[in-house]
């Protein structure tokens, strides 16, 4: 069944409610391609093929007998490991968690399951979605299908990974500093980051609380407004998520553009960017001046100051978050040769956390602590405001802006591990719409030189996530990368 690979979800779904195809048949043709390359990339911490045939059968009996199914029956679908599966293991990528099977679905899951969606597996990602590069997991690095020596970008890794291997359709990802646009980016896919609250993030084990946003991961942009249909609205068990009703995604995909007016940012196109990324954002802008819309210079001009303002404001909520991994209330207990309680905290997270993630709950603690607060966390967050404030004056201007996702194509594995801050800069273009709570959407714009994905950026205003999805539409009918596939060839 090599041809399903070839569709995306939406097709899918109406193959499967037509019965020209059956979920089993669906969800078998994805296993046996996950099974060929999760060797070569590593994209899962836990598969469960059985479960997941168990459950398209029970989709395909409903069908049988003339039931009601949901918007996404028979279409598998993979999930971060940062975010609450019920009796499916759940563990951030980290040793702490290795071993914690949840009780509950997360918000997010228990609408995939209404749907109808199959649930394959756990992706693979940084260590409690720490990193850039999904090199910081406790189990093993994911490679990139477009280059097997490069990194995937991270910290949603394995979701981009397997889906640019084609061994799923759609994937949902988590986004606190530009963890789903970047490795969108790197693996040639679509990824958006919603609106802060537009999505429910209760179930996400969290990093840093007013930053990470769940969000949807796709081959194309109609897969991801699929998706994002699902899982956004209001949620009374996430008190910062928004009560305004979602919109229709799908429904306004295909509407014209014509007079949107989009911002490019001075800022955003600095000396010494990769000049393939450079041509490919304004090849973008050709496409879209023939769309109809107005091309507006703007400017960002606290884009400096974000990547710092992050690295400040992000650590510390993670020191506060990561606290209750002592062994007593969560995580793994490591038993120490002492009698005293503050020698097991200490063997427990010693061996339960990474060296990334230590050295964060570090970071976070120290700008936190007496006479250090004012200084670093006060200030950052006082950048943070002077963020919105320029995005909300841009916006004053423009409908949306564009730019481009990352400053370079995916780097070598390895090659970052021992500079952090070539890594963290990996976010500089992503980091200001998670301080700014704004949408933020990668699209694949085309292919470098050596054969790499490079991905566009559209950021919009807060819970217009139609504008974006509908402008990246048009684009991606423009720019035709949508059937581009890495060379790890689709043989089974």
């Amino acid at each position: 069944m090599k041809e399903l690979l070839e569709n995306d979800a939406a097709t899918l779904r109406e193959k499967i409610r037509s019965r020209s195809v059956s979920a089993e048949e669906v969800c078998r043709a994805f296993l046996d391609r996950i099974e060929a390359v999760e060797e070569r990339i590593h994209a899962f911490c836990t598969l469960q093929p059985e479960k997941a045939i168990e459950t398209a059968r029970a989709i395909d009996a409903k069908i049988s007998r003339g039931e009601t199914v949901g918007p996404l029956a028979g279409v598998p679908v993979a999930v971060k490991d940062v975010i609450c599966t019920r009796d499916l293991r759940t563990t951030c990528s980290s040793r702490i968690l290795e071993n914690f099977v949840p009780t509950f679905d997360a918000t997010v899951v228990r609408k995939l399951r209404e749907a109808d969606a199959v649930i394959v597996g756990k992706t693979n990602m940084d260590e409690f979605a720490m990193g850039s590069s999904t090199e910081n997991s406790a189990f093993h690095s994911t490679r990139n299908p477009w280059d097997l020596d490069r990194v995937p970008g991270g910290s949603s890794g394995g979701s981009a990974a397997i889906l640019a291997a084609g061994g799923i359709p759609i994937a949902l990802g988590t986004d606190t500093g530009g963890s789903i646009r970047q490795p969108a980016a790197f693996c040639g896919i679509v990824g958006l980051k919603p609106t802060y609250g537009r999505v429910s993030r209760y179930g996400q084990i969290a990093f840093a609380s007013s930053l990470d946003q769940i969000g949807p991961m796709g081959r194309t942009v109609t897969d991801c407004a699929l998706l994002l249909n699902q899982i956004a609205g209001p949620d009374p068990k996430d008190s910062t998520c928004s009560t305004d009703p979602a919109g229709d995604y799908l429904e306004r995909l295909q509407e014209p553009v014509r007079g949107l007016r989009v911002g490019v940012p001075e800022e955003y196109f600095p000396e010494g960017l990769d000049p393939e990324i450079k041509a490919t954002i304004l090849t973008a802008l050709e496409h879209l001046e023939k769309m109809g819309v107005i091309q507006e210079r703007i400017s960002l001009p606290h884009t400096d100051y974000a990547v710092p303002a992050y690295y400040v404001i992000a650590p510390a909520e993670a020191s506060s978050n990561l606290a209750r991994y002592d062994g007593v209330r969560y995580g793994a207990r490591r038993e120490s040769t002492g009698a005293n309680l503050v020698q097991m905290y200490r063997a427990t997270r010693t061996a339960g956390f990474g060296k990334e993630v230590k050295c964060r709950i570090m970071l976070g603690t120290y700008v936190l602590s007496a006479g250090y607060y004012d200084a670093y966390y006060l200030k950052a967050q006082k950048v943070r405001t002077r963020i919105r404030i320029d995005f909300d004056e841009a916006f004053e201007k423009v409908d949306f802006i564009l730019s481009p996702t990352t400053p370079t194509t995916a780097f070598l594995i390895g090659e970052k591990l021992e500079s952090p801050l070539e890594m963290y800069l990996s976010y500089i273009f992503t980091a200001t719409s998670n301080l700014a709570g704004l949408p933020s959407l990668s699209l694949p714009g085309g292919l470098s030189s050596d054969g790499l994905p490079i991905g566009i950026q559209l950021i919009g205003k807060p819970f217009e996530e139609e504008t974006l999805l509908k402008t990246a539409f048009g684009l991606e009918q423009a720019l035709r990368f949508r059937d581009t596939r890495p060379l790890l060839p689709i043989d089974h």
